[in-house]
């Protein structure tokens, strides 16, 4: 317990400076092409769908909710300093919070959907995936789920921005806790508006993920690190799993 403590405390901290120093992106035009591809592979990192879930199905009957917090160390700072109109340094990290549900179906089937904004900044997404239990996994047996996921972005003018993924994960309960570990892709579509100097990207980044969660009954806690492409992120997420 005293992990997940340091973990959330980490993550909240995190939030908190985000919030305090963000502001919005709206000089893009202060990059050049290859800055350009380097911002958008953070932001494909910290943007990119992030359920924070075991492999495991809700069955016909579950529901997931919650709220959710991430946040993504950034590889290239400066860029993004750059092309912010804040007054003070951005900080190191991307702290994104989202409101998340998710609902089960038959046949080993949940789909999912969310929500975010980063405080203090123009920055707002919106997530969906679909989930599928090739194993529903049972009390001797793990279970294995591929999952299809797709994020937008919203609110910067300056920037049309979405991701699809893809990824596999495998879990395996044991009485309150259910560790989890997957891999995947990203797709990454970044593309500039009204910015002259600069021209669409589009690329793919290698994603690994891991994580527990931890279900008392009706409340649920999940914590996940991430890797997505060179950036690192780390969530926690609190509400109702059944």
């Amino acid at each position: 317990m005293k992990v997940l403590k340091s973990f959330v405390s980490m993550v909240l901290l995190a939030g908190a400076t985000v919030a305090s120093a963000a502001s919005d992106i709206d000089q893009l035009q202060n990059a050049i092409q290859s800055e350009f591809r380097l911002l958008s592979e953070d932001l494909g990192a910290a943007l990119s769908y992030k359920l924070l879930s075991p492999a495991e199905p809700l069955g016909i009957t579950g529901f997931d909710i919650g709220v959710s917090v991430s946040a993504t160390s950034l590889e290239n700072v400066t860029i993004l300093d750059r092309v912010t109109s804040s007054t003070s340094s951005v900080p190191s990290a991307i702290v994104v919070p989202r409101v998340q549900a998710v609902k089960g179906l038959p046949f080993g089937i949940d789909i999912g959907a969310s929500y975010a904004a980063v405080p203090g900044s123009n920055v707002k997404l919106i997530g969906a995936e679909l989930k599928y239990a090739i194993l529903s996994g049972s009390v001797a047996t793990p279970a294995l789920a591929i999952r299809g996921s797709f994020t937008k972005l919203s609110g910067i003018d300056q920037l049309d921005f979405e991701t699809k993924g893809i990824d596999i994960s495998i879990s395996k309960g044991f009485t309150l806790l259910t560790p989890y570990v997957g891999a995947g892709t990203v797709w990454v579509t970044s593309t500039p508006n009204n910015v002259l100097t600069l021209a669409e990207e589009k690329f793919r980044q290698n994603k690994f993920f891991g994580g527990i969660n931890v279900n008392f009954g009706l409340f649920n806690m999940a914590f996940e690190g991430d890797k997505t492409g060179d950036a690192a992120s780390y969530g926690a997420k609190f509400g109702l799993r059944f």
